[in-house]
């Protein structure tokens, strides 16, 4: 049985597995019931249940907790497992569980057969895998789905908590539901771990001297999964860029109240719904540009659809800048939003209004919405498991990035619904891990919504992670890009068809070390030169030298500059739309 309970009625995934490695395959197998686990050939990746034999017993053995999925590539079957975890809290009873480790297993004997440009290709992709490996933020529950927010789940019917874990879940949010296919295709449901990307928070307090827990649970879409630079605004399906759900959880005596965010109240976030992009080429705020296209008007709308069918009541609050190229985004979102009568669009500069350190001012964000944000409501159930009000609608917040204005934004309306200093210090860890996920670096301004005003410290700490996301956004997130398109899907390994880098024309040779070794050469012979000046006086052999030096290291840097977009790090396997 993968029912590991006593009751009829609730699927438990095998928490604790011996990994078996053989010279011709793998075995994986629950430590509880060891006759209940599968084999994988190192050939050819063939998947296969145990039965009850394992012939030779010499192998090395070592404890994972958990399987990912499987991908192939090129020269065969690759299997993800989780080798560490950590308990970092509980969702409705059930333990919740971060992936602290994961290692691929590799069935590529086959590899031999490859042609040379097949194994260039396949080399690349196993360096991906090692970025794939070190993946942050994934979470999971052996004993519960946690990709459901609760309002959602007491809406499912009954006998549903019985059914597989990953049948259970929203695909939305499962970060590895494109490798699970092989493992649903064999029917090993007690293995199969749903991991959502995000953040989970929790504390506890005291509400009239009894116990209290409040968690903040986020959960990233994967419908437009990517990092910062690489994935903005929309597809032509309507799915956004740094989409996420996220749910304060507060249980008190046996009641809970379930407020759900996407960036406020039900609160969700996600980049602006039309079609641009942001390309990195050395700026450190590289040019807008807004994609004209014949679709962008449906774009706008199938998005919308899409929330006002899951949420309700949509309402919107827009906090980019009125000027620049922020601004002419921020125009053309206003005019499609006018086209949709349905939705509340609200347009804040937050920049204007909350600059030089006036976060009070938001209030006047809150003054705006009030009405309708409380129109919404949220989530109640009673100490019988009755529920006494829902939530009605949600609100959607974003900014450019979805990351620093949005979550001081959204941590301040979680603020009207629980005004706690514990409740500051999960919306802080909540935004670091969010920020990591789509930036690389922490996120900014948490001075603020941690003690609700900002510090030299905290400016300090911005200035360091903001010159961070400029270095990982030129010259690391296009390899990144590439590892989520490759385990997400977007990239479909076929050994009868050119490589995906072939097909999109990208080089593979980076200019980084030339360009950099050029301007260092330059910055290092003028240095020399200007102090050859100083010491020998206004010669005038070393004055014409020291000009020439400094003029040809500013050509260099002017023709770095030009070519910004040839030596950035960028994707190879897959378009921006």
């Amino acid at each position: 049985m993968e029912i590991q309970e006593s009751s009829p009625c609730h699927f438990k995934l095998w928490s604790e597995l011996e990994l078996h490695e053989f010279s011709d395959r793998f075995v994986i197998k629950p430590v509880e019931s060891p006759d209940q686990g599968f084999s994988l050939s190192r050939f050819d990746g063939n998947i296969e249940k145990l039965n009850g034999d394992l012939g030779n017993t010499s192998g090395k053995v070592s404890t994972i907790y958990g399987v990912a999925g499987t991908i192939r590539l090129l020269a065969g079957l690759h299997v993800l497992v989780i080798t560490s975890r950590k308990e970092v809290g509980t969702f409705l009873g059930y333990p919740v569980y971060r992936v602290m480790s994961m290692k691929f297993l590799s069935c590529n004997e086959a590899s031999k057969f490859l042609t040379n440009q097949e194994k260039r290709d396949e080399s690349y992709f196993m360096t991906l895998l090692k970025v794939v490996e070190s993946t942050m933020g994934l979470y999971y529950s052996y004993d519960t789905d946690i990709t459901l927010n609760l309002q959602r789940r007491f809406k499912l019917a009954d006998g549903w908590m019985s059914k597989p874990i990953w049948k259970q879940a929203d695909p939305r949010f499962v970060w590895n539901r494109n490798i699970l296919e092989e493992l649903i295709e064999k029917k090993v449901d007690g293995f199969i771990i749903p991991l959502i990307q995000g953040s989970f928070q929790t504390g506890l307090l005291k509400l009239k001297n009894s116990p209290a827990t409040v968690t903040l649970i986020s959960r990233r879409c994967t419908r437009r999964l990517g990092t910062r630079m690489w994935r903005r605004g929309a597809n032509l399906e309507g799915d956004t860029a740094n989409f996420i759900e996220t749910e304060q959880l507060l249980e008190f005596e046996g009641a809970r109240i379930s407020f759900l965010q996407k960036s406020t109240c039900l609160q969700i976030r996600g980049s602006i719904p039309l079609l641009w992009e942001q390309i990195v080429d050395l700026s450190y705020k590289p040019r807008l540009n807004i994609i004209d296209h014949d679709q962008t008007s449906k774009v706008v709308e199938r998005h919308f659809n899409d929330l006002c069918q899951r949420y309700g009541d949509i309402l919107v609050a827009d906090l980019t800048d009125k000027n620049g190229d922020e601004g002419r985004l921020s125009m053309a979102y206003a005019a499609e939003m006018e086209k949709l009568q349905k939705i509340r669009y609200v347009s804040f500069d937050f920049h204007h209004s909350c600059g030089n350190s006036n976060f009070d001012n938001i209030e006047l964000l809150y003054d705006q919405v009030a009405e309708d944000f409380e129109k919404q409501g949220y989530f109640f159930i009673g100490k019988e498991g009755e529920v006494l009000s829902e939530q009605k609608g949600i609100m959607r917040t974003n900014c450019v990035d979805c990351l620093d204005r949005t979550n001081v934004t959204q941590s301040f309306l979680a603020r009207k619904c629980l005004n706690s200093q514990l409740q500051r210090v999960v919306w802080v860890d909540q935004g670091d891990e969010i920020s990591l996920e789509y930036s690389g670096t922490h996120a900014l301004k948490r001075d603020l919504v941690r003690y609700g005003k900002q510090t030299m410290a905290g400016m300090i700490k911005d200035g360091i992670s903001a010159l961070s996301r400029y270095y990982l956004n030129n010259f690391q997130d296009g390899i990144r890009q590439d590892a989520i398109d490759l385990i997400s899907g977007r990239c479909d390994v076929n050994t009868s068809r050119p490589s995906s880098a072939q097909l999109n024309g990208f080089e593979t040779f980076s200019y980084i070390p030339v360009a950099s070794a050029l301007l260092i050469g330059g910055l290092t012979v003028t240095s020399i030169t200007l102090n050859q000046v100083g010491v020998a006086g206004r010669n005038a052999q070393t004055i014409v030298s020291s000009v020439i030096c400094a003029g040809v290291t500013a050509g260099l840097m002017a023709v770095v500059k030009s070519n910004g977009r040839q030596i950035c790090s960028k994707p190879r396997l897959c378009r921006l739309i």
